[in-house]
């Protein structure tokens, strides 16, 4: 099947749009991580107890994905999208205006609930507008807009919060979500996606029976416990272990976000040239991911480094390996399962992302106390190595949609 002109012009455009609720999206999810060190004063909390903070984030995220992926499937990307994006932009105002610890909680759990859409919502959004071969590139843009979100929270976060007060920082990248939801229903009136022939697609139940569903959960949880670290901790380690002033370490805290970026986009470049040199889809993101895991394997040495510069670049390097990690992982349901369920199935992946933060932060918390950041940073480098080793017989199976002419 041809895309008609006026799509295919526009499909580019549109998913760019899309993207940009990506980056509000981990704009106020990141928020948090970037003035934790005036919270944890405030609040008088350790790193455990910061980790505690961030499972309850982690534990609804987890819970709600699913939900979230059936809910997108069954009445459509842009009105789930306006729903997910309005709650979760409530959530983030009204952590400004929380005045306790269980009302830090309780927002963090509802603002979990509510992105638990997003990627969900990204996957269903590819699925939607670009042909097979391009769907890591598409993943790859998504990872910008999680790049762009990333990168903008410590500037912006910490200005606003030495400025005005930790809370002003989650008032104000709250409300930007508030923005985008009429931006983004302008532009889908008017480049609606075009349907793409479907193969016979297995229902939802029968997608949470397949083994290769599974295998695709394990690698996930896996391969994201290094993002999992360094995005939820680079500012407390620069802050605690390197010494640098919160208004100082803002501009370190901004660099991994740049390199996975640059690792997002190498990760779905890799995958479709190998597809464009013949290769069956669900194999060149194996590879990919392979190529990534050995590459993360670097980063254990982090806390080695002899000033925050090169611990920021060893950071940088493991953000690089994970993302390009990450954007094939999370192409790899769209290309096996096809596009009925996309957003289940993506979901089905996330919820393995809350669950493994969840299970991970205290524990991340507690060796960071007793220990410092030496054992969790090998942890997390050499997770991506075991995330392949678990999808790579799943990754056998031909492509749903190879054969489709989209």
């Amino acid at each position: 099947m041809t895309r008609p002109p006026a799509a295919a012009r526009s499909r580019w455009l549109v998913l760019a749009v899309f993207v940009l609720s990506t980056a509000v999206n981990y704009l106020d999810r990141q928020t948090l991580a970037t003035v934790a060190p005036l919270l944890r004063a405030e609040f008088h909390l350790s790193n455990a107890g910061y980790g505690l903070i961030l499972t309850a984030f982690s534990v609804a995220y987890a819970a709600s994905a699913p939900c979230a992926g059936l809910l997108i499937d069954r009445i459509g990307l842009s009105r789930a999208m306006s729903l997910a994006v309005g709650l979760w932009s409530g959530a983030g105002i009204a952590t400004g205006l929380t005045r306790g610890l269980a009302g830090l909680a309780g927002c963090r759990a509802a603002l979990g609930i509510a992105e638990a859409g997003g990627i969900p919502g990204a996957g269903k959004a590819i699925y939607q507008f670009l042909k097979p071969a391009e769907r890591a590139v598409g993943n790859a843009m998504n990872q910008a807009g999680v790049s762009l979100g990333l990168m903008l929270a410590p500037p912006l976060a910490t200005w606003l919060a030495l400025r005005h007060g930790w809370r002003a920082a989650f008032v104000v990248t709250g409300a930007l979500g508030l923005v985008w939801i009429p931006v983004w229903n302008w532009t889908a009136r008017r480049a609606a996606a075009v349907p793409l022939p479907e193969p016979e697609a297995a229902s939802g139940g029968e997608l949470l029976r397949d083994g290769r569903l599974w295998a695709f959960v394990a690698g996930n949880a896996l391969s994201m416990t290094g993002y999992s670290l360094w995005t939820n901790w680079t500012t407390l380690y620069l802050v605690d272990a390197q010494r640098l002033t919160l208004d100082r370490a803002k501009w370190y805290a901004a660099i991994p976000p740049l390199a996975a970026l640059a690792g997002g986009l190498a990760g779905g470049w890799l995958s479709m040239r190998w597809i464009g040199r013949g290769m069956a889809a669900p194999a060149a993101r194996c590879r990919a991911c392979g190529a990534a895991a050995a590459l993360a394997l670097a980063s254990a040495a982090i806390p080695l480094a002899p000033s925050a510069g090169w611990a920021c670049a060893g950071i940088a390097l493991g953000m690089f390996a994970v993302s390009a990690f990450s954007v094939n992982m999370y192409t790899l349901p769209l290309d096996v399962f096809g596009g009925a369920h996309a957003a289940f199935a993506v979901s089905i992946l996330v919820a393995s992302y809350g669950v493994a933060q969840a299970a991970v932060s205290p524990a991340f918390g507690k060796a960071i106390d007793l220990y410092g950041y030496g054992p969790v940073a090998v942890a997390a480098a050499l997770a991506p190595l075991a995330a392949w080793l678990a999808i790579r017989r799943a990754c056998r199976e031909p492509a749903r949609d190879a054969a489709l002419d989209v």
